[in-house]
């Protein structure tokens, strides 16, 4: 009979880097939360100048306020919940 045991590192489990793998993780956790925080941003902006009459000035300066308060409001939550 063929001997069907594993050979490889990955078969009998490779050791895992968990500061890495937690540090991977919080930056997409970051990344998420402020690139969420960008859309909204984008889309209140459009629609602020697509709907109204203020201007191209005025949406530029909405988003930068928007993006400006949230990244208050968003920098002391915390990455993840242990």
């Amino acid at each position: 009979m063929a001997d069907k045991t594993p050979a490889g590192p990955v078969e009998l489990g490779a050791q895992m880097d968990y500061d890495e793998h937690d540090k991977s993780y919080r930056l997409f956790l970051e990344l998420a939360k402020y690139g969420s925080l960008v859309v909204v941003a984008i889309l209140a902006s459009m629609g602020f100048l697509f709907f109204t009459n203020a201007g191209v000035f005025s949406s530029a300066v909405l988003f930068i306020v928007i993006c400006a308060v949230g990244y208050f409001l968003l920098r002391d939550l915390p990455a993840h919940i242990t």
